[in-house]
């Protein structure tokens, strides 16, 4: 029989450590260095065996040692949202749990002050859409006036995805939308004869919505023999591409952009 204290405590541990696996899935790792930081976390504290699986939703480890037996904990992944800085205090952590062996408690409360980091405001993430969508309208041959308008545009993206993600709607519905929304305005700005490009301000809009990240993980996914996950995130890339594809190719259909 296994001493039920150390049983108890390598559980606390292993939670701890898909706790950080999660956090870090959700904010934008690759998978290989999620699998990577639970295994070693769990060797850490005495592990002899750590069995880690992981895809885009799902983590399932497996521990096993001399003093607890085998112990097994799977965690459901949902609610991605990319966040390099927090991704870099979770990588910190981990590297202090490696070195230090903190306590569950420890672990705990670092982690606590980690996710009570201030996240970006929907005012700064609206300020970024306008000047991603104004810089790639020029990078594609736009003028400065396409530039203005792209970036109001950006701005207004913003706001139309975050009512729909307050009225919980199926994000590929919500990415379809705000290219619709985009390329609405965009002709709508275009037939006001203020001389600018609707291709080009259309071009600088779409490159905020474009899966970037989601399809460079992919491939890293892939590269690393994480076939499965790289497989999911490539096939989710694609589809999101397709909902912006449908959502500026309806309203040019409809009002002959």
């Amino acid at each position: 029989m296994y001493d039920p204290e150390k049983v108890a405590l390598a559980n606390e541990y292993l939670a701890c450590a898909l706790d950080i696996g999660e956090r870090m899935l959700i904010r934008g790792a690759e998978i290989h260095r999620v699998e990577d930081t639970i295994e070693r976390i769990g060797l850490a504290y005495g592990a002899d065996r750590v069995d880690v699986f992981s895809i885009t939703y799902t983590i399932v480890v497996t521990m096993s040692g001399e003093d607890f037996g085998v112990l097994t904990q799977t965690r459901r992944i949902s609610g991605f949202s990319y966040d390099l800085n927090m991704m870099e205090k979770l990588n910190d952590l981990s590297r202090s749990i490696c070195e230090k062996k903190l306590k569950p408690k420890e672990i705990q409360r670092r982690m606590a002050a980690i996710s009570g980091l201030p996240a970006y405001t929907h005012w700064q993430l609206g300020l970024a859409y306008a000047l991603i969508s104004a810089a790639f309208a020029i990078f594609f041959g736009g003028t400065a006036l396409d530039a203005v308008v792209a970036g109001g545009i950006g701005i207004v993206i913003k706001i139309v995805e975050y009512a729909l993600n307050r009225l919980d709607v199926n994000r590929f519905v919500v990415i379809c939308l705000c290219a619709a929304a985009a390329g609405f305005l965009a002709i709508s700005s275009a037939r006001l004869g203020i001389g600018i490009s609707a291709e080009k301000v259309s071009i600088g809009n779409i490159m905020v919505l474009i899966p970037g990240l989601m399809f460079t993980n992919s491939i890293r996914d892939m590269f690393m023999d994480n076939m499965i996950s790289g497989a999911v995130r490539c096939t989710e890339a694609i589809i999101i591409a397709l909902a912006i594809a449908f959502g500026f190719a309806l309203i040019n259909f409809t009002f002959g952009g």
